[in-house]
C-alpha cells in the first residue's frame, strides 16, 4: 500500500464469515492513511452477506464509489452476487498475483475475499496488490467494451453472444 493519503474511498463489508478479515483489512487501511466506508456487517453474528454487498456493488455501480472489498466465508458468494450488478467488475482473488492481474487486465473495481480460507497475512498481500495495481489498457480495453456491450444486451432482457472472436 502506499505510503501517502489516498483521495480514494473504498467501500468495505463482509457477512460473519468475514469479520475478523475485514477488521484486519480496516487495520492497515487506516495505518496506511487509505479513506474507507465500512458498511457491515459490525459483529461476527450469523448474517446473510447479499444485505451487506449490496451497498458495496450500489455504490460501485452508481459511481458514488470507484472500489471496494468484499469478504464472506470463501468469496464465492459476495463475487456472484457483486457481478450481476451493471459496471461492477468484481474479482475473487486466493493470492496477489490473481489481484494484480485482475487490476491490471480486468480493472477490477471490486475485490472479494474469503475471510475463513485464506490467512490474515495472504489477505493483507492480496489487499495491497490490488489497491496499488493499475489498469494496462491497450488490448485488454477490447474485452472491457465487449463485457460493457454484453451487460447493455443482458440489462435489457437479451443474450449476448459474441459473433467474432478475434476482436
Amino acid at each position: 500500500m502506499p505510503d501517502t493519503i489516498s483521495d480514494e474511498r473504498i467501500w468495505i463489508a463482509c457477512d460473519h464469515g468475514g469479520f475478523i478479515a475485514k477488521n484486519s483489512i480496516m487495520k492497515v487501511f487506516g495505518e496506511k492513511g487509505y479513506a474507507f466506508n465500512d458498511v457491515g456487517c459490525y459483529t461476527g453474528d450469523m448474517c446473510r452477506y447479499p444485505y451487506y454487498a449490496s451497498k458495496v456493488c450500489a455504490a460501485v455501480a452508481s459511481g458514488a464509489a470507484r472500489r471496494g472489498v468484499l469478504i464472506c466465508s470463501t468469496g464465492i458468494g459476495m463475487s456472484i452476487l457483486a457481478n450481476k450488478y451493471k459496471g461492477v467488475r468484481a474479482s475473487l482473488c486466493l493470492d496477489s498475483y490473481m489481484a494484480r492481474m485482475t487490476r491490471r487486465h480486468n480493472d477490477s473495481n471490486i475485490l472479494c475475499l474469503g475471510g475463513k480460507i485464506t490467512g490474515e497475512s495472504i489477505i493483507l498481500d492480496i489487499v495491497d496488490s490490488w489497491l496499488v495495481g493499475v489498469f494496462d489498457g491497450g488490448r485488454h480495453e477490447i474485452a472491457l467494451d465487449m463485457v460493457r456491450t454484453a451487460e447493455e444486451y443482458m440489462m435489457n432482457g437479451d443474450l449476448w453472444i459474441s459473433d467474432d472472436p478475434l476482436i
